[in-house]
């Protein structure tokens, strides 16, 4: 930024506080567009991600409702840090153990009513467990490479925690913290 006035000038007596203003030409100037990024739920995207991180974690007696709201959590934002947009839409509740996506019960529930998943009641280390059984295959078709990439990243990153490994980690995470 250019003051168009010397040091010296404005310490001068002669400085003038009140002087006319030049108009800079508008077509000369660069708008910066500020981009804010609202997620919008993509029910069958979302669907299609449960699916699939289910099918790869299935075997895996750890990967409760905890894990699994963690799992989906990381994939997601990771995604948005990766390419700058959402990957299945959803919004985050902070809660005490740990972001949750805000929809995710209904989309459940009507999973397990449309026979997609088995829910099951179990106990983990004496500790009640919520586990999800995938029905069917999530469909390929409608997950891109990239998100497939960062579902599997997340998948072999986190998905052996323990449920208060993966809490404590995500509330060190940037999004959690602001």
């Amino acid at each position: 930024m250019e003051l168009e006035f010397s040091l010296d000038y404005f310490m001068s007596d002669n400085f003038e506080i009140h002087q006319e203003i030049n108009v800079v030409n508008i077509k000369n100037t660069t708008v910066i567009e500020e981009r804010i990024a609202v997620p919008s739920l993509k029910v069958d995207k979302f669907k299609n991600v449960l699916l699939y991180i289910l099918e790869k974690c299935a075997g895996k007696p750890n990967v409760g409702e905890a894990v699994l709201y963690k799992l989906l959590y990381f994939a997601d934002f990771n995604y948005y840090e990766l390419y700058e947009g959402h990957l299945n839409g959803a919004k985050y509740k902070k809660l005490p153990y740990g972001p949750v996506p805000q929809i995710l019960n209904t989309i459940i529930n009507q999973m397990v009513e449309r026979g997609l998943l088995k829910r099951l009641k179990t106990k983990y280390h004496g500790y009640p467990q919520t586990r999800y059984l995938p029905l069917e295959k999530a469909n390929l078709d409608k997950l891109k490479a990239s998100e497939t990439a960062i579902l599997d990243h997340v998948i072999q990153q986190m998905s052996g925690w323990y449920a208060a490994t993966i809490r404590n980690y995500s509330h060190k995470d940037l999004p959690w913290l602001a």
